[in-house]
């Protein structure tokens, strides 16, 4: 059956970036409470078996812990993983705010926007293509975005990096747990085995690291850096639209 995208999100109020002067502060919790109360929002907004809903709740509990390692210490140059969190944060936000506002956001959010009221696929699914499309690359964009913020180089950040990317392990965990079916209900040739042994997590996140020093190495090559940022784009949005294929 033919299908036709479906860009619609009601609206959510507040901004959905924070501005680089915000999330450099040393300000206790509050761009990444922000980000977290915007979050919450959408919780509030949307149905619970909307695509995007699934995704979200599944990245506000994350985006909780990573605000908690915030507090308690966990990361040695907190003004850095702040803002990377934040930054990488908005780029989700402002996908859905474009979608609001009838716009159409990067290539990767489009397969999520156009698949999440779909009745054959399934919620691990819009977990995964949410996930796909954030890691896969708004990731690398958002370390960019960090580096130009703080003035520094990708090398600098290296170790804020790999512990949001530790966070970011919950995010499979969390699906496992709450949207795997059991095993007694899960056979070997469920199409959903499939998408849990084809999709990397791990693998996305080297990716990203990766695409991020390439980008910054073109910084001074705009032309360049647009093509690749769009081949990016348009990369993980068709992975992302082959993790949504319907499986009933």
């Amino acid at each position: 059956m033919a299908q036709t995208e479906h860009f619609a999100v009601r609206a959510v109020p507040g901004p959905s970036t924070v501005g680089p002067s915000e999330v450099g502060s040393s300000t206790v919790g509050s761009p990444v409470d922000s980000v977290v109360e915007r979050m919450h929002v959408l919780r509030r907004v949307l149905p619970e078996a909307d695509g995007l809903a699934v995704f979200n709740r599944i990245y506000l509990a994350v985006t909780e812990e990573f605000a908690r390692h915030l507090d308690g210490g966990h990361f040695p140059d907190r003004p850095a993983a702040t803002t990377l969190g934040v930054l990488f944060a908005g780029r989700y936000l402002t996908a859905v705010d474009t979608a609001a506002a009838g716009g159409r956001p990067p290539a990767c959010w489009r397969p999520l926007f156009q698949y999440r009221r779909h009745p054959g696929v399934r919620p691990l699914q819009f977990a995964l293509a949410g996930i796909n499309a954030h890691i896969g690359h708004d990731l690398a964009l958002a370390l960019v975005d960090t580096c130009r913020a703080l003035g520094c180089e990708p090398a600098d950040l290296e170790g804020g990096f790999e512990r949001v990317g530790d966070l970011l392990v919950l995010l499979e965990e969390r699906i496992r747990e709450d949207l795997m079916p059991g095993p007694d209900l899960l056979e070997i040739a469920d199409p959903l085995t499939h998408l849990m042994g084809s999709w990397s997590l791990e693998r996305a996140r080297d990716g990203a690291w990766s695409a991020a020093r390439l980008l910054w190495g073109l910084r001074d090559l705009p032309g360049l850096a647009d093509e690749f940022t769009e081949r990016l784009d348009a990369g993980v949005g068709l992975v992302g639209r082959c993790l949504l294929t319907p499986c009933r």
